[in-house]
Order: C-alpha cells, then structure tokens, then sequence
C-alpha cells in the first residue's frame, strides 16, 4: 500500500486511516458531520496527493488529447480546466479527469487514483500521432483548500489576488514560499476554495503554512469521509460508484461534456445513443421518509417491481435528510416521480429532484 508524502502527518493528527485506492488515505479526524460542516462554513483541507497526473505535450498533445476525452479541449485557454471523460469502445466511461491547458502545447490530465496504471495505459494505446505523455503521478502532492473562507485565508501565502481566479481557471504561481506552484480554482465540494498541486518534497513546508494562514479562521483538516458527503450534497459523480465502464456519458446526465463538434472514441455511437434516446438516467433523490439510503439498494415502483439501483447514499449533514443517486428506467426520471428504495425488506418513499441536493 502506498503513502502520501503526508500520511505521518494524519497519523500524528489521530486521523482513522484505511486502504483507497491503494493508498494509506485519511479517512476522518473527528468525525464526518463536523468536517462536513468545517468545509461548508469556513475552511477544510483535504490530502488528495492520490489523485493521479499525466503531463501531455509537444505538437500532437492537442489531437492525442482530442481523440480519448468527451469534451472539446480546443476551446481552452492558457489557465483554464475543463470536466471531462474517457470514453471506451463499449459505451461506458473509462475514467472521468479535468484537463488543464498549463500553456501553448502542455495539458496535464487529472485521473482518479483507482485508475492511474489503467488511464495511462489507454490513452497511450491512442497515441498514434506520436504527444509526448507522462505520468507524474509519483512526484506530485495535491491539497484541495475548500470552503467559503478559503480565499481570505490563503491570501498570505501568495502575491496573486485569489478571488480574481474565476472558476475552473487556474494560475502558476508563488505559494506558501514555492514558485511555479498550480492554483486551481477547482474542487470537489461545492464552497469554493482552491487545489494546490505542488512537488512531494514541497508539500509538508506547505501544508504546515497552509495551517498556519488559515488558524484564524477556524482551519481543520478533512478526511476522505467528509469529501464523500460533501460531493455527493452537489450530485458530483464518484468513479466506481455513479460512472463506470458500462454507464454511458448521456446515461450519467454527463451529455454537457460530450461534444460531438469533434471525433473521439465511440462518438459515433454515443451519437447514435444520443439520437434513440437512452433507457436509463442517473437520477437524484431525496428520501420522504426518514432512512438512509446505500449504495446497490435496489429502486422499485408503487407495485414493487426492480426499476433500478443506487449507486450513492447518504444521509446529508446540511439537511438532514437522506439523499441519493441511482439509475432508473427513463420512464420514472421526471422531477418529482415518486420511487421507493428497498431497505432490507422495507420500501421506503423517495421523490426525483434536481441537483444540487444543497442550495447555498
């Protein structure tokens, strides 16, 4: 099992520490509903250095790039991301990534940790034209800095004015006494903040200035746990869970980054699936009554028959209440459908509703 340059850190901060993704990752340090409501009111930070990073460049990063995403990467612009995914031949999704233009000729791809060796290795069975790629994924730490105070903490630690970064944009720049360090207005949390990719030899010095910066405003750190809860409050899709090597794009709700302007693999039937109509939708609901939903609960009609399954199940530390998403058979996938979740031999109400589950 592999270590973050970090994971000593967590142990000495008494965090519960289990197996993911074949990393030793911190799970919680004091408990999910607390974390959850740090990141929502002030400012968490997350150790994600699992994630995986590829760098693609020279002449052909474009087209290579073009070729295995969903989404049209011609339009970014130096310091922009972008949501994406990697669509394989059999209609499913090989992994889902955010690529980032770092300049003319240089994207980095961002991968799910489970899915590294196996995204590296299909996006170089691509590579006919010849891009420079590599895998980074060794060298790099990433911190997800979340919640709305995010900003005003970090500010300090860098010479660029944080709240001008908008959205999906990133910066290289000066951070906590490093150059050429990646600031990314990005997240998996909904409150805003920013990620911070730097090198593992940079990480603990940053880390520990990070806390520094932020003590004034109530900075704790966050387990993977809190994350979970806090992605799936905003409907976000989790790799392995809602997305997976037979969930189509359009099926996912994810036809917003599936652009057919260009070629990619499998874009002439995602078109055709586009066209037909799919025959199942993720969906998202919210239970009626009081009960957790979890993930392979199976979904049923009033009459009791298997109308799908639950992919993500909470119960929501902002609201309260239960919350789920899960694929349905199209015809039950109208705001406001009622459905019922089978909880061991109990059905239990539940209503479709539109995303995100927390509005700020």
């Amino acid at each position: 099992m592999k270590n973050t340059a970090l994971t000593h850190i967590h142990e000495s901060l008494g965090a519960k520490m289990l197996p993911f993704a074949g990393y030793n990752m911190p799970i919680l340090y004091e408990g999910v509903n607390a974390e959850h409501e740090t990141v929502r009111t002030a400012v968490g930070v997350f150790d994600v250095s699992h994630m995986g990073e590829f760098l693609v460049s020279g002449p052909q990063a474009l087209a290579l790039i073009q070729r295995v995403t969903s989404n049209d990467a011609a339009t970014l612009t130096v310091g922009k991301a972008q949501y994406s995914c990697l669509p394989n031949q059999h209609g499913g999704i090989v992994d889902d990534l955010i690529v980032y233009k770092i300049k003319e000729e240089q994207y980095l791809l961002v991968v799910n940790a489970s899915n590294i060796d196996k995204d590296f290795e299909w996006i170089s069975s691509h590579n006919a034209m010849g891009a420079e790629l590599k895998n980074l994924s060794d060298d790099y730490s990433l911190l997800a800095i979340q919640g709305p105070k995010a900003v005003e903490a970090m500010q300090t630690l860098t010479s660029i004015d944080l709240a001008a970064i908008p959205y999906y944009h990133f910066e290289v720049a000066d951070f906590a006494g490093f150059e050429h360090v990646i600031i990314s207005a990005t997240g998996y949390t909904g409150s805003g903040g920013f990620e911070i990719y730097c090198k593992n030899s940079e990480v603990e010095e940053i880390w520990n200035k990070v806390f520094e910066a932020g003590h004034a405003f109530g900075i704790k750190p966050i387990g993977l746990a809190a994350r979970d809860t806090l992605r799936l409050e905003m409907g976000f899709c989790l790799y392995g869970n809602d997305i997976n090597d037979q969930t189509s794009p359009l099926e996912a709700g994810l036809g917003w980054i599936t652009k057919f302007s260009k070629d990619f693999v499998n874009a002439e039937n995602l078109k055709k699936q586009k066209e037909i109509g799919v025959t199942k939708k993720l969906v998202a609901f919210e239970m009626q009554d009081r009960a957790v939903p979890r993930h392979d609960y199976e979904i049923v009609d009033a009459k009791g028959n298997v109308i799908g399954i639950v992919t993500s199940g909470t119960m929501s530390p902002s609201m309260n209440v239960g919350i789920g998403l899960g694929y349905v058979a199209v015809e039950h996938s109208a705001i406001d459908c009622e459905i019922y979740i089978r909880i061991r031999k109990n059905e239990v109400r539940a209503k479709v509703v539109k995303l995100p589950f927390y509005k700020k």
